[in-house]
């Protein structure tokens, strides 16, 4: 029983110390999924810094937010929205992003569904990861509220969980965003097709808190642009649907700002 928590934690928890960095990734999937993806990128990462990276998670999206807020991740693969949160309190500061990207939320529905416009998901049960995941719950239903929809929102912990239980038919759709639609398993992902997408916004920040000393940053920064130009680092991006990264800075997500939402702002108190 005591390896298998242990194991558990290793991979939900923050597990930085004093000779390492702990990075969290928004759970958009399961913890199992998220590490097999993201703990070669920090080996490499680690490779390249001298620094000890370990990947950590939550076991659902809220828990992830208020880890964030409480500023437990070292540095933090967060969502757009997130990041205009977190960037407030406690400071989180963006340092790179996806590169040549821009982040469009989708509705997916049941391949043989008969539907074909967004608002015929009126007065259906839709399928959402959490009320803050950005693209794939926040934007689709502020279209849906524009255009006078009347749904019944289910929150399933994850992008993966919504895939799952569309296909299953428990839901009539569901929300999500391409990456992680392309990294669902096969057998579910063809069971499914995409309904409706979102207009576009500056994507996900890796971000880092104010503690993380500056010549920690700078190696940060330069071993991620390293990946676009080296072999193997290409190969570990193309794991996680990255065609490469670029850096970032604040402004990069004022366009996420201008949409005024206020979905955590209890979490900045």
């Amino acid at each position: 029983m005591y390896l298998l928590v242990s194991f558990f934690v290793f991979f939900v928890a923050p597990v930085s110390n004093a000779n390492s960095l702990s990075f969290g990734i928004v759970p958009q999937q399961s913890a199992k999924k998220l590490a097999r993806l993201w703990t070669p990128i920090f080996a490499y990462l680690s490779a390249k810094t001298g620094e000890d990276i370990r990947f950590s998670t939550a076991n659902d999206i809220p828990t992830f937010e208020k880890r964030v807020a409480a500023g437990e991740y070292d540095i933090a693969y967060m969502n757009p929205y997130h990041y205009t949160v977190f960037h407030q309190v406690p400071g989180y500061e963006a340092v790179a992003r996806q590169k040549d990207k821009r982040i469009k939320g989708i509705v997916v529905v049941r391949k043989d569904s008969v539907l074909n416009e967004l608002t015929e998901l009126d007065e259906e049960k839709l399928a959402f990861p959490s009320p803050a995941a950005f693209a794939a719950s926040v934007v689709p239903r502020a279209q849906m509220d524009l255009k006078g929809m009347q749904i019944t929102p289910q929150y399933v912990s994850s992008h993966d969980s919504v895939y799952l239980g569309v296909a299953r038919g428990f839901f009539a759709g569901g929300g999500g965003v391409m990456r992680t639609f392309n990294n669902t398993t096969p057998e579910v992902r063809e069971q499914l097709r995409v309904l409706w997408t979102t207009p576009p916004y500056t994507p996900h920040a890796i971000a880092v808190h104010p503690r993380v000393a500056p010549d920690v940053v700078e190696k940060l920064k330069q071993a991620l642009l390293t990946m676009n130009d080296d072999p193997e680092g290409r190969s570990l991006l193309k794991t996680i649907n990255f065609k490469g990264i670029e850096l970032a800075e604040n402004a990069d997500w004022d366009d996420v700002r201008a949409l005024n939402i206020t979905l955590l702002n209890d979490l900045l108190k």
